[in-house]
């Protein structure tokens, strides 16, 4: 998964960063540290959908639908786009549900932002990580199959372990390191094994 978000920060990260700093008018510094946290948010969603709903014919599903690799040929009109939704979803339908606005008003409280600009973080974010995903699964060789390991980083079946590995092991900084705890306790309550 670090995998992953290094480099989805590396490719679609500088031009995000600058268009919510432009956009949204946070600091383009916090905007950096943003992002790895909602990326693995969407990542275990993803995960979770897959144990409950389907296994990898629903991430399929899901990225077919909504995560169309087209969005990454235009970050700033989808960023501008959803910065004026005056509806934002965090909770991404049923994708994420009631943990996308606890992870909204944790990122908030984290980075002292105004509720109504957290709330169209995770919303903004999804349809750049999803295009992402859709892009290495259909041009970069990792097909369904890639998805599935980077959804399951060491293989065991749970997603939870390598989020919560990936967040704790955070290097963007002492500030994003705290909120890391916060969101890692947050998926632990929310996208652990079932029992």
């Amino acid at each position: 998964m670090s995998n992953f978000v290094d480099d989805f920060m590396k490719s679609v990260g500088p031009e995000a960063v600058n268009q919510m700093s432009k956009v949204l008018g946070i600091n383009k510094n916090t905007a950096a540290q943003i992002i790895p946290q909602v990326a693995p948010l969407i990542l275990s969603g993803l995960k979770k959908q897959s144990e409950e709903h389907g296994g990898q014919d629903r991430v399929d599903h899901i990225l077919n639908k909504y995560g169309s690799s087209s969005v990454l040929e235009d970050v700033a009109g989808l960023i501008k786009q959803k910065a004026n939704d005056t509806n934002p979803d965090p909770k991404l339908g049923g994708l994420l549900g009631d943990s996308g606005v606890k992870a909204a008003n944790m990122i908030a409280s984290q980075f002292k932002l105004d509720t109504s600009t957290a709330m169209k973080l995770i919303p903004m974010l999804a349809p750049l990580i999803l295009g992402s995903l859709t892009k290495k699964r259909d041009t970069a060789g990792a097909g369904s199959s890639g998805i599935a390991s980077i959804l399951d980083q060491d293989g065991d079946g749970s997603i939870l372990d390598d989020v919560a590995g990936f967040l704790l092991g955070s290097k963007t900084g002492t500030s994003s390191k705290a909120g890391s705890n916060i969101l890692g306790s947050l998926l632990g309550g929310l996208f652990g094994r079932r029992k």
